[in-house]
């Protein structure tokens, strides 16, 4: 098995939050576009129980398996029933919220990551 890396999940977080925050800015650039739908991206969990671990084979004789690729796609935003009169689903109140959310996990993000570095390097220094 792979050890799992601090760095890795860190980095797989960021990407998503980006394509994240890249969905809501679309949102909020369409407020007012007639009959555009909101989206937004599957959440990070669920990505993460996609991401399988892969086996590492340390013998000619064992038996190997391919890790699956979890990409991030965009989707149409779940119906919560508000529909504007011009037939757009985009909210700037719960856009602006969602981005909020993903500022607030970026920075608890490379949070860890300053942490996680910093205790590595004085575990090597030492």
């Amino acid at each position: 098995m792979e050890p799992v890396s601090l760095f890795d999940l860190a980095a797989k977080q960021a990407q998503w939050l980006a394509v994240r925050q890249s969905a809501i800015a679309g949102n909020i650039a369409n407020a007012n576009t007639p009959g555009y739908t909101a989206n937004d991206v599957e959440p990070f969990e669920k990505v993460l129980d996609r991401a399988a671990v892969s086996l590492q084979a340390t013998q000619a004789g064992h038996l190997g398996s391919a890790a699956t690729n979890a990409g991030f796609a965009i989707k149409p935003q779940e119906d919560d029933g508000v529909v504007m009169p011009s037939k757009n689903s985009v909210v700037l109140e719960d856009q602006l919220l969602k981005a909020g959310e993903v500022r607030r996990s970026f920075e608890l993000n490379t949070a860890i990551v300053k942490a996680f570095h910093s205790m590595m390097m004085m575990a090597v220094k030492s």
